[in-house]
Formats: C-alpha cells, structure tokens, sequence
C-alpha cells in the first residue's frame, strides 16, 4: 500500500509539473500573440502520430484476429487476453508510428498543397519535377512507404507468433520436457496455405516495388567525386533500367506469391545482384576512360543546380573590373566612402569599450554589431555595442534568490561609435555612451535604453513588483526604477503564482510578499531562444544586432533561414549549428523590442517554396516585408552567414564550363591576411563596408570579401552583397583580370611588414609589455582602382585596451603609413603641406639612436639639452605604455611634439 501511494504521488508531481508548463506556455504565446498559432503547433505534432498509431493499431488487431482464427479459436473466447492484447498491439502501433514517422514532414506536405506555381520555376533535367517535388511529395512518399514497410513486417510477425502461440497451447507439456529447442516448434503448420500471409507477402512486395519506385528519383542526390552529385550517365542509361527491371521482379514476385509459386517468386531475387553488378563494370570499363565527354551534359547540370540552390544563379550578377592598380584615387569623388573607412576592428572595439564603457563588473558587451546611421545629414558605418547585464559576473547576486529574479533584471543601454573616428589617444569616438546615455548627435534618440530582451539574459524575473530594480550605477549609489512596458504575462494571481512556482520549481514564488496586482513575469528572453520558440522549424542567425527606431526604442534584428538537403543535384556543405544542408534562403528576418518583447516575423522570400508552405500551416505568424516599419526597414543587412556559405560555394561554382569545372581549372580561395610579423596568415572574414560599386553614383552599405586563385595571393574577384533600399539581396562580383598583378590583402600585409620604417615600429612596439595587433585589411574598389586599409593597435600585455597606433594605406605600389587616418588621407590626396618632423619619426629617430654603437655628433648646447629632454619623455614614454596607462603616456607624446616644433 505504502508503494503504491509513493508511485501515485510522484505521477501526480509529475503531471502536475506538466501541467503547470502548459499553463505558463499558454500565457506566454498571448504574450506574444500567437496562442493560435501554439495550437497548430499542437495539432500538427500530435495528429500524424495519432494517426499513424490509429491504422498500426487497426492493422496489428487484425493480423491478431486471424492468428487465432487460424489456430481454430477467437479472441471472444478469451476476453481477458483480448484485452491485454488489445492493449500490447496499441503500445506497438505507438512505437511503429513513433520509429517511422516524421511530424514535419507530413506537416509540410500538406502545408504545399497549392503551391506548385511557387515552385515551378526550377524543374530537374532527368524527371522534369518541380523543386517542391523534392523538398515536399519525394520525402513524404518515402515516408509513407517506410511506414508501410514496418507495419507490415511487424504485422506477419505479430499474426506468425500469435498463430504458432495458439497451435501450442496444447503441447505446454512437450515443450517442458524438450532437451533442445526443436525448430520444428517454430513452424507454422498450415502457414503457406494462410490467405493472410500471402496478402502480407505481396503488400510487403509492392511496398518494395515503391521503393525501387522512388529510388529512382533519389539518384538526383548520388555523389560522384568532387565533380559531380546527382544522376550521371551511367544512373541515366544503366541504372534507371535496372531500377524498372526491379520494380517489375518485385509485382512479378507478387504475383507469384499470390498463387502460391514461391520457388519461382524465389528466382526473381537474381535482379538485385544484376542491378549491384552491372553499373560497376560500366563505370569501371566504359565511362572512366570517357569520363568528361560523357559527362559534360550531367556536370552542367551540377553546376546550375546549386548555383540555384544557394541563390547565386539569381541574385549574383558578375561584372568585368578593368582595374588599373596604380591609377589615383579622386579623393573628392569618393568622399563618402572614405569619410566611412573601417578603422575599428570588432574585436579591437571590444576590447577597448569594455575597458572604458564596461562601467561594473557585472555588465558586458557580448558582441558587437556593424550597422549605418544617418547622422548630421550623412549616412556612417557604426560600431554598435550593447550592454547587457550578466548575473554570472556578480556572484554575490546569485547568493540570493530576490536578486537575480526582482533586482538585476535587464541591461541598460549601448555604446555607438562612427567606424572611422578617432581621438588623439587612438581611441574610438562614442556618439552614444556613458549611463544615463549620453547622446551627442541631435540625429540619434534613446528614450528606452533598458535592455530586457537580449542575448545575455538569465530568467523568470518579474517586474512591476513591490521591489525597485536596479537601473544603473551612478557613483557609489544605484539608480532603481520601475518596469512600465507590456512585456511578459500577469503573474499576481494565486493560481498563476502556483503555476510558475511549481513549473520553475521554486517555492519562494509562492512565499513572497513582492508581488502586486500589475506584476508580470518575463521568460523566454533570449533573443534566439524566444525565436527558436517561436518558429523553431525555421533556422536562426547566430548574430542578433541591436537597432535604434526613430522614436528611440531598442530593437533586436534576427535573420531566419530555411534550409534542406533535399535540393536535386546540388553540393551539400555543413553549416555547424544548422547542420548540413544543400538549399537555404534568407527567408524572414525578425525583430523583437529590447524593452517590450514585442516579436515580428517578416518574410523577405516569398518565392521560397518552403516560408510558402510555412503561411499556409501559422498564417498569423508572418507579415509581409511591406509591413516592416521604414526605420527598422533601413537597417535590414545581407546577413553574414548566408553570404559566407554562397562565397564558399561560388568560389568553386564561378566555373560555368564543365570541362574547366571538371578539372578545376580555375579555383579561388578565400582571400587571407597577414597575422602579423610572425609570417601567420588567417582567411579574410566578410566584412561590412560603406563604397561605391562601379558605376554607382553614391556609396552604399555592403558586405564584402575577396578571392584569390588557388596557391596565390593576388586578388582574382570581390563579391559584394548589397544591402541598402530595393538592392537588398543583390550581390555583385568584380571578376578582375587574369594577366595583370593585383595585390590581395595577404600581398598588402607582406609588404607592410617588409617596410623598414614600419618593421622597426613593431618590433619596439611588440616589446617592452606591450603587443601590436593588426586589423582587417580591407579591400575597396574606388573609381577604377583599390584602396587598401590596414589599421594598426596597440595594447598593453596586461590591460586589453588596443589603441589605434597607425593607419597603412596602399594604392598600386604606394604605401602610406601614418599616425592618424586624416594624415594618411591627406597624403593620398596629395593635400598635406610639409609637416615639421612627426612624433612617429622622432621616434624612430630616437629608437635608432638609442641603438646606435656611436654616440652622436656634439651640437650646440641648447639642442644638446632639447634632444636630453625628448629622450626623457620618450623613455617615460614606453614605461607608462608598459603599464597601460595610456591617458599619460599621451601627455608625453605632446611634449615631445612640442620639443619638435621649437
């Protein structure tokens, strides 16, 4: 009795706590909005499966009724068993439906009922089938077909040992007293005369007739090589034969089986073995020797077919660059893109923002964001950096329950700085920073700077309550305040509170007296989390980035894909996290409100057949990108990842003719760059950059990476994808020209480091506790020419904080190196007048002197006495950028300036 209060009591906690989520799952989706689309959700998980065990059950019962029929009894002879049966051949349909059933598949076949049209604009050369063949009917159809496999194996099996169990029942006593199995005992008596069987046997047949059937259409996804991937030559005219040869063994073998010829049905198994051999000695003696000439038709295909199943046959439009390498640039004509020149490395800006903008321990910047404003009537690249709260920093918080859950609630604020200003100590100039934010331009607005939502959080908190929250420090007090949004869900009823208490499995949240009638409770506020929640058949960019509306809220931008492996002929490559596939869309791009949660689906593909069959199945989950506020509608980007996946692929893919193709004639490579002094070298990352794409008249926000041919570094093509307006989507490639040399960004690190003046620096400046890091090289087309950029940090070994030391530009075979971007643009613009001898030369100067084996030449006293001061700043100099502290090294830069210019 004691064990079975025990075990009724644990069922009931369990339950309860299930019951508990469901309840907190349906105030969650009204939160959001969509508790219609959690009950399809709902439907579409359970119905295929219920189903499926419906007809597995019907079909079992059924092979177990004429078991015992057939074993000369009934199961309404034996009413106990029957229901115990009953019951067994239920759990089994359950597992049958469960090993062989997938809800999403099913789910999407009937969500593309209609959409044909959408998807006929791609159709294979071998079949003439749509693509939504492929991503929807084909693996619905194997699907089914597996299913039916299953249920019917297992339904001869179920009928074979119920029926021999039956004939048994009286020889108990013989089986006793055998000293070894007897497989005679096994067999079925009468079991070749049973209807049933022989039924079973031929479904079984035609099932696998199916199969050959489908297979058939699967050949489109055969990999041959590196050359090739769906049906070749040897598919189309040797093994579809074969395939229809099989198919017509197997109704033949059907048949038989029927009228009870079974050693004939038997004969028919020599196909197989003529369909495994065959192709193999084609191949072998008559298609290898001949292999691109038999092939060129198949191989084409290839190539167009993942062109197409990455968006590079529709979106990519090439274009011939006459580049000449050594032509000046108009300094006056491309203003706006140098005006936006990427100085500041993510990582660099990161580093140093977290030293001087971190402001407690506790916050972080988890990552930072590129992103273009219209600021004083001109459009800048800015870095933008978040600054999110993490309860993990502050262990003390977490000590106590209150704190993490009512106190320490949301981050506060962000960092904004413009890509290509600098301050005279190498540091990033922030037009927005500081809590409370401090905003320096009249074109920016931040009336909601809380951060509730994010890529940082932790969960529940509850807001509203009786307990004040921490906002952000000030001094040595912190600001508190109230939460007065919409997010979250009413949580100050007992029935509520119970539920969240027992699904969190925290009592306290039924203890506590901080709750009031307006308290609400937040979950799910990770940005991706929320998402993945949401629409979690839907793959979700790595890299949320945070927006500023006009009205001056704080909102999240996510880029969602669709994806599969189902696209015919086309070159799988794995994406990590989102698994490995051979078709993708930038299908739908998300927003959610930092402060409210509000969260929004627009979809930005309507052409993708499958975001069309996804409408169909959660129409109030989508809107249409029309819908899009204008002010979030301008910060939408080419999202990183894809961009990453269509240059891998077009690298290889660029080569439209077969035969080049084939014998990879003309492969690209990643563009790399220097790592350093060291020789290292490390592929280029796509960057974003503000330039002008020839034959455009005004700069414009892209994401960019270069190619190199394969084994070298000279620049063979830029791709650049488009972002801005109506261009969102479009990418370009700058094909450049084979005969002529022009430098990569691994070219361009090589002969900075080969630069006398320039080696010397870095070798003082990786000395002495300090460490030279070097940024992105990038790469912008101007006129009819490159721009090379290569900024230059140093930071100190034991303090992150890079400061922008130098900037390098190359044009050709100019190289301009200088102290800051404005000299090096002067000099490119031919604009600069003679300076007096700049800090970097004296320095230099004085490093060399100092080195020297000879002292130098005496002078007059008083410039004796001056260069005596310069060495004394200088070796002040270096011990204060020693330690990091940056703000006094500078001071004695500017003296030794000032001894310069006496």
């Amino acid at each position: 009795m004691r064990i079975t209060l025990i075990v009724v009591a644990i069922a009931l906690l369990l339950a309860a706590r299930t019951i508990a989520s469901y309840v907190i799952d349906v105030e969650w989706w009204k939160e959001v909005g969509q508790l219609d689309t959690w009950f399809s959700m709902l439907t579409y998980s359970f119905a295929p499966l219920a189903a499926a065990t419906a007809l597995a059950f019907a079909a079992l019962w059924i092979a177990h009724a004429r078991a015992l029929k057939f074993a000369g009894t009934s199961l309404g002879e034996h009413s106990l068993y029957a229901r115990l049966s009953a019951l067994g051949l239920l759990i089994l349909g359950y597992i049958i439906a469960v090993a062989s059933i997938d809800n999403w598949t099913v789910v999407r076949f009937a969500g593309s009922r209609g959409l044909v049209a959408m998807a006929a604009g791609w159709r294979d050369s071998v079949f003439q089938q749509p693509l939504s063949f492929y991503l929807f009917d084909l693996p619905f159809y194997n699907l089914l077909r597996g299913y039916v496999l299953a249920l019917v194996i297992v339904a001869i099996l179920v009928y074979w040992i119920a029926a021999r169990g039956w004939q048994l029942r009286y020889r108990m006593d013989d089986l006793r007293n055998m000293q070894e199995l007897d497989a005679s005992f096994l067999k079925l008596e009468g079991g070749l005369e049973s209807r049933f069987l022989r039924g079973a046997a031929v479904v079984l047949l035609l099932a696998l007739a199916c199969r050959f059937y489908l297979a058939r259409f699967e050949m489109v996804y055969n990999e041959h090589g590196t050359f090739l991937v769906g049906v070749d030559w040897v598919d189309q005219n040797i093994g579809l034969p074969l395939q229809w040869l099989l198919i017509l063994s197997c109704i033949a073998a059907a048949a038989l089986v029927w009228m009870g010829r079974l050693l004939w049905a038997s004969f028919l198994a020599i196909s197989l073995v003529i369909s495994f051999l065959v192709p193999a000695i084609v191949s072998a003696l008559y298609v290898k020797p001949n292999e691109i000439s038999l092939e060129r038709p198949y191989v084409q295909t290839h190539i167009h077919a993942t062109r197409s199943a990455y968006g590079i046959e529709q979106n990519v439009r090439e274009e011939e660059f006459k580049a000449q390498p050594d032509a000046p640039i108009d300094v006056a004509q491309n203003q706006s893109t140098l005006d936006n020149v990427r100085l500041w490395d993510t990582q660099a800006f990161h580093d140093t923002v977290t030293q001087i903008q971190a402001l407690r321990p506790y916050y972080t910047f988890h990552d930072i964001d590129v992103d273009r404003y219209n600021i004083d009537g001109n459009s800048r690249q800015v870095l933008v950096a978040p600054r999110e709260l993490d309860i993990n920093q502050l262990p003390a918080a977490r000590d106590s329950w209150i704190n993490p859950a009512f106190i320490y609630t949301h981050g506060y604020g962000l960092v904004l700085a413009p890509v290509a200003k600098i301050t005279p100590d190498g540091l990033p100039v922030l037009l927005i920073d500081n809590a409370p934010p401090v905003v320096k331009t009249k074109s920016l607005t931040l009336t909601r700077p809380e951060l509730y939502y994010g890529e940082v959080t932790h969960e529940p908190v509850f807001v509203n309550t009786a307990q004040a929250e921490f906002n952000y420090p000030s001094g040595e007090d912190n600001v508190r305040s109230r939460y007065e949004g919409k997010g979250g869900f009413p949580i100050s009823s007992f029935f509520m509170r119970l539920a969240a208490a027992v699904s969190e499995g925290e009592p306290s949240i039924m203890l506590t007296d901080y709750f009031t009638a307006n308290s609400r409770m937040m979950i799910r506020r990770r940005v991706r989390e929320r998402l993945q929640q949401l629409a979690g058949f839907l793959e979700w960019d790595p890299d949320p980035y945070l927006v500023i509306t006009d009205a001056g809220r704080l909102v999240w931008m996510v880029d969602g894909y669709t994806t599969s492996d189902a696209h015919p002929y086309s070159r799988a490559v794995d994406l990590g996290d989102l698994g490995r596939v051979n078709y993708i869309r930038n299908a739908v791009k998300a927003t959610i409100d930092a402060y409210d949660g509000e969260t929004h689906l627009y979809v930005f593909a309507p052409d993708d057949p499958l975001i069309g069959a996804y409408q169909r199945l959660f129409p109030q989950l989508f809107r249409a990108e029309s819908q899009m506020p204008a002010d979030l509608r301008r910060h939408a980007r080419y999202p990183e990842t894809l961009f990453r996946v269509q240059a891998e692929i077009y690298r290889t893919y660029h080569m439209l003719d077969p035969q080049s193709f084939y014998n990879k004639e003309d492969l690209w490579d990643l563009a790399r760059k220097g790592a350093g002094q060291n020789g290292g070298a490390e592929t280029e990352t796509p960057t974003y950059v503000v330039a002008s794409l020839p034959g455009e008249q005004k700069a414009e926000f892209l994401l960019m990476t270069p190619f190199t041919p394969r084994g070298k570094d000279n620049l063979i093509g830029l791709m650049a994808a488009r972002c801005d307006g109506a261009h969102l989507g479009e990418v370009v490639v700058l094909m450049l020209s084979k005969q002529e040399l022009i430098f990569g960004p691994m070219q361009i690190s090589a002969r900075i480091n080969q630069d006398q003046t320039i080696s010397k620096d870095l070798t003082l400046w990786n000395q002495q506790g300090s460490q030279v890091l070097r940024g992105q090289t990038l790469v912008l087309p101007m006129g009819n020419t490159f721009l090379y950029v290569d900024p230059i940090y140093i930071q100190a070994t034991e303090a992150r904080m890079p400061q922008l030391k130098k900037v390098v530009l190359a044009v050709g075979n100019r190289l301009i190196y200088k102290d800051t971007y404005d000299e090096a643009l002067a000099q490119l613009a031919g604009t600069n007048p003679p300076p007096a001898e700049s800090t970097g030369a004296v320095l230099r100067n004085l490093t060399a002197a100092q080195g020297a084996q000879t002292a130098p030449a005496p002078g007059p006293t008083g410039a004796d006495a001056r260069l005596q001061r310069i060495r004394d700043h200088l070796r002040k100099y270096n011990e204060l950028a020693a330690q990091g502290r940056w703000s006094e090294a500078g001071k004695e830069l500017e003296a030794i300036e000032a001894e310069v210019k006496q």
